[in-house]
């Protein structure tokens, strides 16, 4: 039994490590050893397997606090996106509203200059119709 451990160690090894494809020969010769290989096989599938878990559940640990520390800032973020999403509306409404004013003061600034430019062509029309001296 000593023999086939080494032997165990060095299928699960290549097959943790090859293609998919490779792994229907290297699993035939679980069967093909000893008698009992393969509940020996089977038992330090299992051992490895636990040993994955065991390395799973340590990285999760140590990375837990980590997400739990981005999960409460990303929520401090969105709390802050809110804020800054209702004051950019805020600022946007009264951004139109001035606009508004700007608006109104252009067009009349506008027609007034039309009123002007009428006046003038009105008064050089009337200077061509004066008698002349």
């Amino acid at each position: 039994m000593a023999e086939s451990l080494p032997e165990h160690d060095r299928i699960l090894q290549e097959i943790e490590s090859t293609d998919t494809a490779c792994v229907g020969p290297t699993l035939r010769s679980v069967y093909d050893d000893q008698p009992n290989a393969h509940q020996r096989f089977m038992e330090k599938l299992d051992a490895c397997i636990r040993n994955h878990d065991r390395e799973i559940e340590k990285m999760c640990n140590f990375h837990h606090q980590g997400f739990v520390d981005a999960i409460t800032e990303l929520l401090k973020v969105r709390a802050d996106a809110e804020k800054l999403k209702v004051q950019v509306t805020d600022t946007n409404r009264r951004l139109q509203d001035a606009g508004k004013e700007v608006i109104a003061q252009t067009e009349e600034i506008i027609r007034c200059r039309v009123q002007q430019r009428n006046i003038t062509t009105v008064v050089e029309k009337l200077q061509l119709c004066l008698p002349g001296e």
